[in-house]
């Protein structure tokens, strides 16, 4: 029911757009495109990974599908993975991998105890970041010269809001990580 109000809300915001842009294409297609990303960043999940088809489907598909990614990355094969962070609060961030013909391969939840196991001392944001994808919050303590990457996560992989925390130094590497409760849906 909650997604039917989405559906109708989304479909009443684009016939407004369209009627009050009137003869102007651009800013038409400009209201429909912010349209299109408001309603998958709100997609849920089973929407957004529906019928994604190993070498079949394409990365145009996806894009479509599920929006312009946070983050892209190309690997020296021409292969890719894109971003897809379902926040500010949200508890999972999809990695979808595409081969280097732009075809589908998978898509990783990244936000396990797994993956936070693998955050060590010594790594860098940028190994971070590619390892566990946009942290929910950024926090600074310059008194401590450090700087705090948090995650907001499903601890028990159902319903146990946590918050995943990485502590980087001076010099840009991991020097511990912590836990810290999640209150108001990853807000701390």
């Amino acid at each position: 029911m909650k997604l039917k109000k989405i559906v109708i809300a989304a479909l009443f915001a684009a016939s407004s757009v369209s009627l009050l842009s009137g003869c102007d294409q651009q800013q038409s297609e400009d209201g429909l495109n912010k349209l299109k990303a408001f309603f998958n960043a709100v997609k849920p999940d089973n929407l957004l990974l529906k019928n994604l088809q190993p070498g079949v489907t394409t990365e145009a598909q996806i894009r479509e599908q599920m929006g312009e990614p946070e983050n892209e990355r190309t690997f020296t094969d021409g292969s890719k993975r894109l971003e897809y962070p379902r926040g500010p609060a949200g508890t999972n961030t999809y990695m979808v991998d595409l081969d280097p013909d732009g075809l589908f391969v998978s898509v990783t939840q990244v936000l396990t105890a797994e993956n936070f196991a693998k955050v060590r001392p010594g790594m860098t944001m940028d190994e971070a970041r590619r390892l566990l994808g946009k942290p929910t919050t950024i926090a600074e303590y310059p008194l401590k010269k450090e700087r705090v990457w948090s995650w907001h996560w499903l601890e028990d992989g159902v319903n146990q809001d946590a918050m995943f925390n990485a502590h980087f130094g001076p010099d840009g590497t991991v020097v511990t990580t912590s836990r810290s409760d999640s209150i108001r849906g990853g807000q701390r």
